[in-house]
């Protein structure tokens, strides 16, 4: 029986890098089957909404999502706000699919070392940022202008439940990596903060297979620039998070390099997960042939690890990744004298054909 994919291009050049990644997976595996739906931009323009009834109802119905990027300056000045594509379109499909736990490695590339703004080996880094993805700061209400709009309210709210399962979740991650935990919070600040660093401390304590340690956002920051390479897990909140991970991606040289997976619990043997490249529409460069595939090709991989539990078939598309890379080959934004510039499909052709 095929496993069934929801394909969710989006906008920008979210359609070209799906396209390569959808190629890579058909030639590691015959195994799935692939129905496109609209979401983000193109979706409003065509039915008024970014995120119409026929995609939730086709995720709802899939094994996976593998998704672009929406939005863009075209949607920006949509009201109500509900309605912009990064809104109405990734926080609410997040919300409805209960999409709670992001989990974005960064590993920077032995061929592109010398594109990580970083010195030397310094730039050599491999660690995973684990993100609570439904609460915090992007969810909490109220949310509203008040006196006239000249006085804005954000609300960030956490509970107790939704500390525990992120946390849970990270420490699943850990242990397929080298099974430590940084929790990084504001806890000499904010009582989100306080509450978050208690029930890790208590999580800690039930599972000492995990070393688990703490550190205060701002702190993060500066050593993930002073020292990535100190660090295997960061756990965190989900703003926090939304900051820390593209601080992280860049030091591997470039945000199309990086994917991601937001994952749910599991539906029947199956964990449900929404797979996309941490990168954005970048309308400015769509429709040249100039994106970079490879962060939404590794989505892919992601996908066939985590809610395929197909180990072999993602190390080889990893793998194949590195080996074109290795061999010279180059999109725009990662080219450097002495390779050869190709395109996006010319890049995912190679990828397919090393799988």
């Amino acid at each position: 029986m095929a496993f069934k994919v929801a394909v969710l291009p989006g906008d920008g050049i979210g359609p070209e890098v799906v396209a390569e990644a959808v190629k890579v997976i058909r030639a590691v595996s015959s195994d799935f089957e692939f129905e496109e739906a609209l979401i983000g931009g193109i979706a409003y323009d065509q039915t008024g909404h970014p995120l119409p009834a026929k995609t939730l109802d086709l995720c709802h119905e899939a094994d996976a999502a593998l998704m672009g990027a929406v939005g863009g300056p075209k949607w920006d000045n949509i009201q109500p706000t509900s309605l912009r594509p990064e809104v109405g379109a990734l926080l609410a499909l997040r919300s409805e699919l209960n999409l709670y736990s992001n989990v974005r490695p960064a590993k920077t590339m032995k061929a592109l070392l010398t594109a990580s703004p970083l010195k030397g080996d310094h730039g050599m880094i491999d660690l995973c940022v684990v993100r609570e993805l439904t609460g915090g700061i992007y969810f909490g209400e109220p949310r509203e202008r008040r006196e006239n709009g000249t006085v804005a309210v954000d609300t960030c709210i956490y509970s107790r439940a939704e500390i525990e399962r992120i946390t849970l979740n990270a420490f699943d991650v850990a242990r397929a990596r080298r099974r430590e935990v940084v929790s990084v919070d504001k806890a000499n600040v904010l009582e989100t903060s306080r509450l978050w660093r208690e029930v890790v401390t208590e999580l800690a304590a039930q599972n000492p297979d995990v070393k688990v340690t703490h550190m205060l956002v701002d702190n993060c920051a500066m050593q993930l620039i002073r020292d990535p390479r100190q660090f295997d897990v960061i756990l965190t909140e989900n703003m926090f998070g939304d900051i820390l991970s593209d601080e992280a991606s860049m030091i591997t040289g470039s945000l199309g390099l990086l994917p991601s997976a937001s994952l749910s619990d599991a539906k029947g043997d199956l964990p449900f997960g929404l797979y996309e490249p941490v990168h954005g529409s970048a309308p400015d460069i769509a429709g040249q042939g100039r994106a970079n595939p490879v962060a939404t090709i590794l989505s892919a991989a992601m996908m066939l690890q985590y809610t395929f539990k197909n180990l072999e078939a993602a190390k080889r598309i990893e793998d194949a990744c590195n080996k074109v890379l290795e061999s010279g080959l180059r999109t725009a934004d990662i080219f450097e004298p002495g390779c050869q510039l190709v395109s996006t499909s010319k890049l995912g052709d190679a990828i397919a054909a090393a799988v």
